[in-house]
């Protein structure tokens, strides 16, 4: 399970709204005044993304920090899909287009490539087709898995009810 602290800032009748802050692989380096991509990390500051949750069992507060979780295999099928599928229809009509076409002595590359795009194509439309089918499955959302504070106080227990 993929782990990340958010704030709850909305709670609304069948879900919550919590907000995280995504992290710059830059900030936990020892180097990060001395170093170019550091100092950029810092200029541009932190953005926060905000996610729906549904409405756990658990009491929950707007202010309240707590403690999400993703499933590793739903976010390596999510990478897959969206960035494997394209690649592979890229590859697969390439092949695809240079054999068939030299079947017909037609022996210019331009062929192959356009093939390929449109491959690529047809991989990218399969992996939005597939995300659009399982936005709304409970498994490939995040999950509140406690109550809590990043110093290990937990405060109630997603599990424990």
């Amino acid at each position: 399970m993929i782990e990340e602290y958010a704030r709850v800032i909305a709670v609304n009748d069948d879900n919550i709204v919590v907000q995280t802050t995504v992290k710059s692989t830059c900030s936990g380096c020892e180097q990060l005044d001395s170093c170019g991509s550091g100092q950029v990390a810092k200029a541009f500051g932190q953005k926060h993304v905000n996610y729906q949750l549904a409405l756990p069992t658990l009491p929950v507060n707007v202010g309240d920090e707590v403690l999400i979780g993703l499933s590793e295999h739903v976010l390596l099928s999510a990478a897959w899909q969206v960035y494997l599928w394209p690649l592979i229809g890229l590859f697969v009509a390439s092949v695809f287009g240079q054999y068939t076409l030299a079947a017909f002595d037609v022996t210019h590359e331009l062929f192959s490539l356009l093939f390929g795009l449109v491959g690529g194509y047809i991989g990218y439309k399969c992996a939005q087709y597939k995300q659009k089918q399982v936005a709304n499955d409970a498994r490939w959302r995040a999950q509140l898995l406690r109550v809590g504070n990043k110093n290990n106080k937990v405060l109630l227990n997603q599990t424990a009810s």
